[in-house]
């Protein structure tokens, strides 16, 4: 079965896998974010699905469906990752590898929450597969300084039984913490997960995702 399948109608034993979680990974890469940052996340992200125990989980919950996308000003998000469904080792692998390599497209540009969610909302809704759980897990340094504000997001694009997650990394003014808490996260079980710093981003995306994952399995044995 092939892992990565963006923007290809699933194979008959594609459409038959049973999916437990369909999980958008988004990272920001607005102007605040340094080149040194941004290897910390990519390099974070990727040495998080290594880990022993998410590799676990993502196994355990029968394999979870991927993508992972930067994000920053209007219409400025790109992919990272195709949609790729991870049922084994090797699948997670390649998956984090793409991650890790992948090359920065956009660097000075703004904060623009809005437009990442709505675009994430999108993708999400065009996914190879039909999951049992739909998550976007979005991350960042600052709160939404250019376009539309995520409520909007939420008001206009198909959320329904979407959760929106944060992964926030600490410092800035206005408190980004508490930005998300108050206006991103959003949907059935939403959570706030806090990085120290940028350095504190793979231990924080390793809280994250297992949390995310776990719940993966719950969701096929309802």
């Amino acid at each position: 079965m092939l892992s990565v399948f963006s923007g290809l109608a699933p194979s008959p034993a594609t459409a038959q896998h049973v999916c437990g979680l369909s999980l958008v990974l988004a990272l920001d890469v607005s102007s605040s974010v340094d080149a040194e940052e941004f290897a910390l996340q990519t390099g974070g992200l990727a040495n998080a699905l290594r880990d022993p125990s998410v590799r676990r989980s993502i196994i355990a919950a029968g394999g979870i469906q991927a993508i992972a996308l930067e994000w920053s000003g209007r219409d400025k998000q790109v992919d990272i990752a195709p949609w790729s469904l991870l049922t084994s080792d090797a699948d997670i692998s390649r998956f984090a590898d793409s991650i890790e390599t992948h090359q920065r497209v956009h660097t000075k540009f703004p904060t623009a929450l809005g437009y990442a969610l709505g675009h994430a909302a999108t993708r999400l809704r065009k996914a190879p597969l039909r999951c049992a759980r739909a998550v976007i897990d979005v991350s960042g340094d600052g709160v939404n300084n250019e376009g539309f504000e995520p409520l909007l997001a939420y008001r206009n694009f198909d959320f329904f039984n979407v959760t929106v997650n944060g992964l926030v990394i600490q410092g800035a003014d206005p408190d980004p913490v508490a930005y998300y808490r108050a206006e991103v996260i959003h949907g059935p079980g939403a959570f706030v997960e806090i990085a120290a710093d940028f350095s504190d981003y793979e231990a924080a995306m390793k809280r994250k995702l297992l949390r995310e994952i776990n719940g993966a399995g719950l969701a096929l044995a309802d």
